[in-house]
């Protein structure tokens, strides 16, 4: 027993000397994580629980058995501030994880401190500076993942030594030079994902030694040069992402040795060369884009055997041939996309009849032969494009009953036959467009009960007989297009339900009859065209009151009496033609009728006054009805003498009229603008009045010739917009001409003071200067009118690239879209914060914002915009456009910053969208505003980021996502929960892509970079919907 007891002391002794050690320790690392958290900047105190002797049991923090912290799991706690060196004393660290924060500082420079570390995780932060070293040293590391950060420098080669990594992630950010060689020793490596960054430099080959990797994720950077054969070797790989880049040279045929991959994605490329097909033999393909390169050839026969395939995108491209036959029997496909090749020949006749297709689009090519009859078969449908083509037959009855249909685009083709029964009938149908085919018979009555339709085009056909009674009561109708058909009959007289038509052209049909006075309840009927029909009677009166008509052209028909004297006040005409119609009497002298052409009026014998020549006087009225039976050859001697009166007259009136305004041409400088003004107050004979903000190199009159219909491209709540050419000073500008201002209580001088009001607000904005603001070159004005000059963007709006008729979208990729955000917000910043005093644009919407022609964003159309010099001020006029007004307008009537905040808010959810700001889908009352906070609450939001630029690729809708969070910002209920501009531009750059847009031009086949990857943790939700959430 003596002799047990000097080992029993030893080894008490031991215990103690041990446990001392470990409580030490446990110590130490208390204090670390203490000193850690004092970095931190918590702003929901998610950490207010670290305090206390048992840090083991603090929140994020785990220990092993040792009591040693081994985990530190701080992913999705709101956290900023910076991460101290102190994490290197917690040396038992397996797993570090710092991931969707906010952190925008530099990491510590090296954690080979942590040597025990498994998983290293700061992804979906704003990480910056160098990436640390030193993790090489970790034996035991798998994980590695840094993605959608601001990470700079070279790639970390160090890692390579790092042998047990299954997975790196360095997505989204700004790491540039080669991708290392090296990475050829991760024999374990599962998982590789460098996209989105300013990688440069060619695919390694060694690349393909990576024998266990199943991702690799390298697009969507500036790579070049060829597609390593050696990528063919990789027995594991299941996702290849090339996409996006400069890359050229033929897609190699080793790639078909692939035996596991589902994806391959090679889109927005320069490969060349034919379609291998090698790629035939990976039967466990499931998507397959090949789009947006310049890959020639017919399609392989070989695809069809793709039987697990669900995606076929090879448009955009320089393909030729027909379509292999066997591709209509591939059961699982879903996406089929052609569209802009050079292809021939039928389609498939069994398309569809085996496969469950839900969209098919091979428009813009050269097909002929029959729409496959069963192509709907699948009863999943949904867009339907085949325009642009040399399709023959019928219209396959089956699509009338494809309740899954929602665009139907088979425009400008040769189809034959009638249009089928029961497009009315189908629940989900939007667009339905058959224009400049070989159509005939009548329009199908079912079409009248639609609820859903918004777009029907079936112009430059030859239907026949006459139009559905109920028609236009469709209740979700925009636009109805049927000119250039023979349909006769009547107009019906059911207008009274049309609650969102904008555009009827019926023009260049056979309709006779009187012009109902029913139109007039289409209170949002901007174009109404019934040219060259055979109505007679009177116009309505009624129509002169419509809100917003826009274009009336009544001309080449059979309409008699007078033109009614309200249409000079009619609320927003601005172009009217009634030429060549029976019309009679004098031409009211007010409004647009004071400054119409005259061309526009011809072909009416008995209409004069006006613009046209004078009505015969009371006088001469007066002496006729005494003389009705006087002599022919008196009156043929009144008529030449007073014709010869007014000749000398004109004579000596041009000649002095011409004499002054030589003189003052001569003495001010060769007719520049400067004092056009005194010019006009000086002499009445010149009603229009030039005042410019800059030296121009053309006169009023030069602008005013190219005011015509005919120069019409585009209008809106301010006015409508003309192109004028003008050879003389070898420029193109374009003239927006606004609406006249109502004559207040019936006083037109008040009118025209508002209008001189109005004036001086332009020439406030005639000083701004900014890239991102379309000039203001100067104003033309008269006593009542007033245009806009300003330098002409010619890629339209914003509105057209996002919305417009698929030759006049642009955008086509995420990073030019984000472009146009940024520019825009620049904009707003200059007009906030930079002008003194500060400007409201008072109307941000996407048809206000112009492309130049770098398809930079300009912000155009000031409106009523009015320089605010105190905050809140009120004014009196309506502010902005249905879908972007601010919520507060409705009962506050004020505008100021955050109410163009809010529009500007609406404008980033149409570019992440792709979805108007008020849409029928959306349903009764609601914008886009509100149909994403439902898209939030339901956690589907994602769903619903525009697919044409990437919304379905996970790297790319990760990058949306970020702006997004902005757009929910910019549109808070309360004015004060909106950010400023200055704030927004902040924002806006830290969600900046990883590389620029390789698109510079308009159209959907302009190649084009997609931004870089921002990593969200999926097992969060992306926006929150706590109670206290604004979109709760």
């Amino acid at each position: 027993m003596e002799a047990r007891a000097p080992v029993l002391v030893l080894a008490v002794t031991l215990s103690l000397i041990l446990a001392t050690g470990v409580g030490a320790a446990a110590g130490d690392e208390r204090a670390a994580l203490l000193a850690l958290k004092a970095g931190f900047v918590d702003s929901l105190g998610a950490l207010a629980d670290w305090k206390g002797s048992s840090h083991c049991s603090w929140t994020a923090v785990g220990c092993n058995a040792a009591g040693l912290v081994d985990r530190l799991n701080l992913s999705g706690k709101n956290l900023s501030g910076k991460v101290t060196d102190d994490v290197l004393r917690l040396p038992s660290l397996t797993v570090l994880n710092l991931s969707s924060n906010a952190f925008a500082v530099a990491l510590p420079k090296s954690f080979a401190a942590l040597s025990k570390l498994q998983v290293f995780d700061v992804s979906q932060n704003s990480f910056d500076g160098a990436f640390p070293a030193g993790l090489s040293s970790c034996a035991d590391l798998a994980i590695v993942n840094a993605s959608g950060n601001n990470f700079v420098g070279a790639l970390p080669a160090d890692l390579a030594n790092a042998t047990s990594l299954e997975t790196i992630d360095l997505r989204g950010s700004f790491f540039g030079g080669d991708i290392p060689a090296a990475y050829r020793s991760l024999i374990k490596l599962k998982f590789l994902g460098l996209s989105g960054n300013n990688i440069t430099g060619k695919i390694p080959p060694e690349l393909g030694e990576l024998e266990s990797l199943e991702s690799l994720i390298i697009g969507y950077n500036a790579l070049e040069g060829g597609i390593p054969p050696e990528l063919g070797n990789l027995a594991s790989l299941q996702y290849l992402d090339l996409a996006v880049g400069s890359l050229d040279g033929p897609i190699p045929a080793a790639l078909g040795r692939l035996p596991a991959l589902t994806s391959l994605y090679l889109y927005k490329n320069n490969l060349e060369g034919k379609i291998p097909p090698e790629l035939g033999n990976i039967s466990t393909l499931v998507f397959l884009d090949l789009s947006d390169n310049l890959l020639t050839g017919p399609i392989p026969d070989e695809v069809s055997q793709l039987s697990h395939l669900r995606l076929l995108n090879l448009m955009c491209n320089h393909l030729d041939g027909t379509v292999p036959a066997a591709i209509g029997d591939m059961p699982s496909l879903e996406v089929f996309e052609l569209w802009n090749n050079s292809l021939t020949g039928q389609l498939p006749a069994s398309l569809g009849k085996s496969s469950p297709l839900q969209w098919v689009d091979v428009s813009s090519n050269s097909f002929s032969g029959p729409v496959p009859a069963g192509i709907c078969d699948g009863k999943s449908l949904a867009k339907l494009i085949m325009f642009n083509n040399g399709f023959t037959g019928g219209i396959p009855a089956g699509l009338a009953s494809c309740a899954s249909l929602v665009r139907v685009r088979m425009q400008s083709n040769r189809l034959t036959g009638t249009i089928p029964i029961g497009f009315g009938k189908l629940p989900s149908l939007q667009r339905l467009e058959l224009a400049g085919n070989d159509l005939s018979g009548e329009l199908p009555g079912d079409l009248a009960l639609s609820t859903s339709l918004s777009f029907i085009d079936v112009s430059h056909n030859h239907l026949q007989y006459s139009l559905p009674s109920s028609l236009f009561t469709i209740p979700t109708l925009q636009s109805f297009l049927a000119s250039d058909n023979i349909i006769s009959g009547e107009l019906p007289d059911q207008f009274q339900d049309c609650p969102a038509l904008a555009a009827l052209d019926l023009s260049n049909n056979r309709l006779a009859g009187t012009i109902p006075s029913s139109l007039a309840s289409c209170q949002r009927l901007v174009k109404l065209n019934l040219r060259h029909n055979r109505l007679t009677g009177e116009i309505p009166k009624a129509l002169a009151k419509m809100p917003a008509m826009a274009i009336l052209d009544l001309s080449s028909n059979s309409l008699t009496g007078g033109i009614p004297e309200n249409f000079g006040s009619s609320p927003a005409l601005e172009t009217l033609n009634l030429a060549y119609n029976n019309l009679t009497g004098p031409v009211p002298g007010n409004g647009v009728l004071r400054s119409i052409n005259p061309d526009e009026l011809a072909g009416n014998a008995g209409l004069c006054g006006g613009v046209l020549p004078p009505c015969s006087g009371s006088r001469d009225m007066g002496l006729a009805a005494a003389r009705p039976h006087g002599s022919a050859r008196l009156k043929r001697i009144a008529v030449g003498w007073l014709a010869g009166m007014l000749a000398v007259v004109a004579v000596f009136a041009a000649a002095l009229g011409g004499r002054y305004a030589y003189r003052r041409w001569y003495m001010g400088g060769g007719g520049c603008c400067g004092d056009d003004e005194s010019l006009g107050a000086e002499s009445g004979a010149w009603p229009w009045r030039l005042t410019a903000f800059q030296r121009l190199g053309f006169t009023s009159a030069d602008v005013l010739a190219c005011v015509k219909e005919a120069n019409v491209v585009g209008m809106g709540a301010t006015g409508v917009v003309y192109k004028a050419e003008l050879p003389r000073a070898r420029t193109v500008i374009a003239v927006k001409k606004l609406w006249r201002p109502a004559a207040i209580d019936g006083d037109a001088a008040a009118g025209n003071e508002l209008t001189a009001d109005v004036l001086k607000e332009v020439g406030l904005l005639g000083r701004l200067r900014h890239r991102n603001i379309v000039r203001l070159l100067g104003y033309l004005h008269n006593d009542s009118d007033a245009m806009m000059l300003y330098e002409f963007m010619p890629n339209g709006s914003l509105w057209e690239a996002l919305h417009g008729p698929p030759e006049k979208r642009a955008l086509a990729d995420w990073v030019s879209r984000y472009d146009v955000a940024a520019g825009v917000a620049q904009g707003l910043a200059y007009l906030h914060h930079d002008c003194h005093p500060p400007v409201i644009h008072r109307d941000i919407k996407s048809n206000n914002i112009l492309l130049d022609a770098n398809m930079e964003a300009r912000i155009a159309d000031f409106g009523l915009a009015r320089a605010l010099a105190r905050t809140n001020e009120s004014v009196s006029v309506v502010a902005g456009s249905y879908g972007y007004i601010a919520p507060e307008y409705g009962y506050t009537l004020k505008v100021d910053q955050k109410s163009d905040i809010y529009s500007y808010g609406v404008v980033l959810m149409e570019l992440i969208t792709g979805r108007r700001a008020v849409e029928a889908e959306f349903g009764e009352g609601q914008d886009i505003v509100g149909w994403v906070r439902e898209k939030i609450r339901s956690n589907t939001v994602e769903e619903h980021l525009d697919a044409n630029v990437g919304g379905r690729c996970a790297h790319v809708r990760e990058e949306m996502l970020l702006v997004l969070r902005i757009a929910v910002l910019c549109t808070a209920r309360a004015p004060r929960d909106r950010p400023s501009m200055r704030d927004v531009i902040t924002m806006i750059g830290e969600a900046k892509p990883r590389r620029k847009s390789g698109s510079s031009g308009a159209g959907k086949d302009a190649g084009a970079a997609v931004p870089a990857a921002v990593v969200v943790d999926k097992d969060k939700p992306v926006f929150s919907t706590t109670p206290d959430s604004d979109y709760a």
